[in-house]
């Protein structure tokens, strides 16, 4: 069984990239044609939404699977649906390890004893996508709990060799109203932080990252860099980039010199990169595919030429 940091760094070096798409599908945003076909064969309901979901999402898994190392399906988007909905989410991220992706699920589950241990058994797959329910390999975890909530999905990543993402430093506006509050020297967020470096640095084994990670937010660039040298063994999530306003400037100091140890995700720049802006000029609607895979590959050149991840080239 190979641990997920090692799965995950190995997909990104094979890659060249840190590039993360997130897996967002938003009705009101689907190109018409999806809607349409839905609407047509399930009539005006969740069913309809959840096959157009479904549909979108393995059609993007289809193009970035050749050009990125991992994918980040948001479960609430298809919980919305209802049954079919969690069905969907099932299907999609199968086909996306099926497709050879690292697959991030982004849930925010945080609860203790016997309730978390369920969550963790239901999402966490990690190197076998057969063991888990909905075959994550990783999945982000909210610990506001407490360190009891992490412990039932630390106990299961190391079981399975998956991965988690804490909840540390969020890119959202009101991410200081809790996370700034100041106890003992330190804030919210530094205290968590610390904690999870010393859980990652168990899981490493003597390597340079474990496999519990930690979410740091694109949009608070110099919380980010402090926050890498306060876990160096902790792999980072980093969500804000494009449209929250986070540039590859910014995320630069989550990597270290080798080009790892972070990845960095892109939702609805990519994935509705059709709608606006020079993408929408060139491709429109009719060709939202290419345009999807213009937006990766745009990012992919950025993350190359502005931070740490343009010398994985050299050592591949």
């Amino acid at each position: 069984m190979m641990p997920y940091v090692q799965r995950l760094h190995t997909a990104i070096q094979k890659k060249q990239t840190a590039a993360l798409v997130g897996l967002d599908p938003r009705w009101e945003q689907l190109p018409e044609k999806i809607r349409t076909a839905a609407l047509e064969k399930h009539g005006d309901s969740t069913v309809a939404r959840a096959a157009a979901y479904e549909e979108f999402c393995l059609r993007i898994i289809d193009v970035v699977a050749p050009l990125v190392p991992a994918v980040k399906p948001q479960s609430a988007f298809f919980e919305e649906c209802g049954p079919d909905g969690v069905q969907a989410l099932r299907n999609v991220i199968r086909a996306a390890r099926d497709a050879g992706l690292i697959v991030i699920c982004d849930a925010k589950r945080g609860d203790i004893g016997s309730t978390a241990q369920a969550y963790a058994n239901a999402y966490l797959a990690g190197d076998d996508p057969s063991s888990a329910p909905f075959a994550a390999d990783a999945l982000t975890v909210n610990p506001y709990m407490g360190v009891d909530t992490l412990e039932p999905f630390v106990q299961r990543a190391s079981k399975v060799g998956a991965g988690l993402y804490v909840l540390v430093r969020t890119s959202n506006p009101g991410a200081g109203d809790f996370q700034d509050r100041t106890t003992e020297g330190s804030t919210l967020f530094e205290a968590v932080a610390d904690r999870i470096e010393e859980l990652s640095q168990a899981s490493a084994n003597g390597a340079d990252y474990g496999s519990i990670g930690a979410v740091v937010g694109a949009t608070y660039p110099k919380e980010l860099e402090e926050l890498r040298e306060r876990m160096q063994h902790v792999p980072l999530l980093v969500p804000g980039y494009g449209s929250q306003g986070g540039t590859s400037k910014d995320v630069a100091s989550a990597f270290d010199s080798n080009g790892l140890g972070a990845v960095i995700n892109s939702s609805r720049g990519i994935i509705f990169g059709y709608q606006k802006g020079p993408l929408a000029e060139e491709f429109g609607e009719s060709r939202w595919e290419e345009a999807v895979q213009a937006a990766a590959n745009l990012m992919i050149a950025d993350l190359a030429e502005h931070t740490p991840v343009g010398s994985l080239a050299s050592t591949s």
